[in-house]
């Protein structure tokens, strides 16, 4: 009777157990060792379910990273709601991305694992840049807003801002989780000024 079930119907407390026990599945086994049945076995669901529901291995990764990246939408708004100047937006940015790096690396993996698969399915790859598209404007939506608060200046379109935000942020994340034993709090120093010379 599962494998008959309404998509639409899946949206609730059975595919937020799916898309849970891949994410557990990727930080335990690995993108590659993530198979269809230990995600079924793990959420209490058939496995014909999931191809019903998600098609592909790769389209639940998609899905992982598309709900963990509006789980971090919200709570950057509801931190950023309480900026009352550059100075404490930019180093709530700062402390965002030390607890990520400290807290959950396995979100920064599964990005850089579907922006991988996106370079080679055209499917993954229409998802993916809807994702980016989504959260850039975004975060642009909550600077331009702050701007018309009188709580930030932005000294360039706030798009072009939350796309120097983002490259900054993954590109540091990659290079910080490829050498751990570094220390990089001079590069993420820099990295703050130079966002600093955006936002004022």
């Amino acid at each position: 009777m599962e494998a008959t079930e309404p998509r639409s119907q899946l949206s609730g407390e059975k595919a937020q157990r799916i898309v849970d026990a891949m994410r557990a599945s990727v930080a335990l086994r690995g993108v590659a060792g993530s198979t269809f049945d230990h995600v079924a076995r793990e959420a209490g669901v058939s496995r014909g379910l999931l191809h019903y529901y998600f098609g592909s291995k790769e389209r639940l990764l998609a899905e992982v990273v598309k709900r963990d990246t509006d789980l971090r939408m919200a709570a950057l708004d509801e931190q950023l709601a309480a900026a009352s100047n550059a100075a404490d937006f930019i180093a709530m940015l700062g402390r965002t991305l030390e607890a990520m790096l400290r807290d959950d690396t396995e979100f920064l993996t599964l990005s850089f694992e579907v922006f991988t698969l996106s370079r080679r399915n055209p499917e993954i790859a229409i998802e993916f840049s809807e994702l980016v598209r989504r959260t850039r404007q975004h975060v642009a939506g909550v600077l331009a807003a702050k701007q018309t608060e009188g709580v930030l200046v932005l000294r360039a379109d706030p798009e072009a801002i939350a796309e120097i935000i983002f490259g900054l942020g993954d590109g540091l994340a990659l290079r910080i989780l490829a050498e751990p034993d570094r220390d990089h709090r001079g590069t993420v120093a820099a990295g703050t000024l130079a966002v600093a010379a955006l936002i004022g």
